[in-house]
């Protein structure tokens, strides 16, 4: 296939490169840097730990510790708290004897021994966050879902439902939350008003993860709810690029999920990409954004595993 993508702009050696999203995004980001592109890590690992230990932990999968960002009003309140115009609520979780940060859970996979102490680890995270969008030319980021738990009163809202990775569901404080296709697009363009506030010429380039929902809490059947929530993203994605000259948007989510494929590019589960699928992907993206370096070929990596926290929803779903 050819005539999919035509850059809007160009991505050079001088450019910072920031990267988030949901799962589907850890393949760009780890393809972007394996060729060249200058990636930026805001937040970097100790230099003691392991290249398995630094991922568990959420060093380097994205651009800082965020964890994987499925909706755009996550991004729009990290961005809102790292610039002291949000301050969210109910964000500390436990389990056992052990504290998380709600708004990351898996990036401290096995928790933290106080409340303070994850206070200081956001707060260093928030100081990240804040350099990344300050010194970033542009920002990759994959739309994941529209399906979200919130804070009943102040709207926060949770990459994970409250009991699954920590925490306690109590549906006096919580709630589901399914967002709309105006939703969507009115967080994406508070979010773009507020970055270029402080970094006016960072552009964005979007995609849409072609991985389908885990479960679904809505009454529909997990294939209905997922034909809804990737139609709103790609329907918002795709008028936000027509309306923005400083927004792109990247097909992924055609190139995997469009009937050309045959369907070859699923796994076993018929919802998780295939190497030969990310491959794919990456070669129509670089293609237009050729290797940085004076590559000949592009070095396209196709990792098995991802961080998903949105994959123990099938536990939960049963």
């Amino acid at each position: 296939m050819s005539g999919l993508y035509e850059k809007k702009f160009d991505i050079g050696p001088d450019d910072a490169v920031a990267t988030a999203g949901s799962c589907f995004a850890q393949h760009i980001a780890t393809n972007l840097r394996s060729n060249g592109f200058n990636v930026v890590d805001a937040e970097p690992a100790p230099g003691s730990m392991t290249p398995q230990t630094r991922e568990r932990f959420g060093f380097g999968v994205y651009s800082a510790r965020f964890g994987n960002i499925y909706y755009v009003r996550q991004l729009l309140q990290l961005v809102q708290e790292a610039y002291g115009e949000r301050q969210p609520s109910n964000w500390i979780w436990k389990k056992g004897d052990k504290y998380f940060d709600a708004l990351r859970p898996s990036v401290e996979p096995v928790g933290l021994d106080s409340e303070s102490e994850v206070i200081v680890h956001r707060e260093q995270h928030l100081a990240a966050v804040r350099k990344l969008l300050g010194t970033a030319s542009v920002l990759v980021y994959t739309f994941g879902l529209t399906e979200g738990w919130v804070d009943h009163n102040s709207g926060t809202v949770f990459p994970t439902a409250p009991g699954t990775l920590c925490g306690d569901f109590d549906p006096d404080v919580f709630s589901f939350k399914n967002f709309s296709y105006s939703e969507v697009v009115a967080d994406f363009e508070e979010l773009r008003g507020l970055i270029q506030r402080h970094n006016p010429h960072i552009k964005f380039l979007l995609t849409v993860s072609p991985v389908a929902l885990a479960a679904t809490a809505t009454d529909d059947h997990v294939l209905v709810s997922t034909t809804y929530s990737k139609s709103v993203l790609r329907a918002a994605v795709g008028d936000l690029a027509k309306k923005y000259e400083d927004v792109a948007y990247f097909p992924s989510f055609e190139i995997i999920t469009g009937s050309p494929a045959r369907g070859r590019h699923w796994d076993d589960t018929l919802r998780s990409v295939t190497p030969e699928g990310v491959r794919e992907v990456m070669t129509h993206f670089f293609s237009s954004h050729p290797a940085i370096g004076g590559a000949e070929t592009e070095n396209i990596v196709t990792a098995e595993e991802l961080l998903c926290e949105e994959a123990l929803l099938e536990v939960f779903g049963k």
